[in-house]
């Protein structure tokens, strides 16, 4: 393999790595992230369509984006927003709209 190939492949495989836990959710024409507190995501989003209580300090928060898009869940740990994954597909009008 040529040199400069295996630089490149080096540099693409660290980059994905570096941007790996950088996911953010839009609502609207706004964005949340890891390390926002529920209050900002609260401004930004508006109410979520459904909260879930895992114990005194996670929390889940679930936005139904509706139809063709995903229900999206927000991880709440120490009120700091975590993480985001997806469970299944939306139905209906759209939650995800901000504010």
């Amino acid at each position: 393999m040529h040199i400069m190939t295996k630089v490149l492949v080096v540099c693409s495989i660290a980059l994905f790595f570096a941007t790996a836990n950088c996911w953010a959710f839009r609502c609207g024409s706004g964005i949340v992230s890891s390390g926002d507190t529920k209050t900002q995501v609260l401004v930004t989003c508006g109410k979520p369509t459904s909260k879930e209580k895992i114990s005194k300090k996670v929390h889940i928060w679930h936005y139904n984006c509706g139809n063709g898009d995903f229900i999206y869940a927000l991880t709440f740990e120490n009120n700091i927003l975590k993480n985001e994954t997806t469970e299944g597909r939306g139905k209906g009008k759209s939650n995800c709209r901000g504010k």
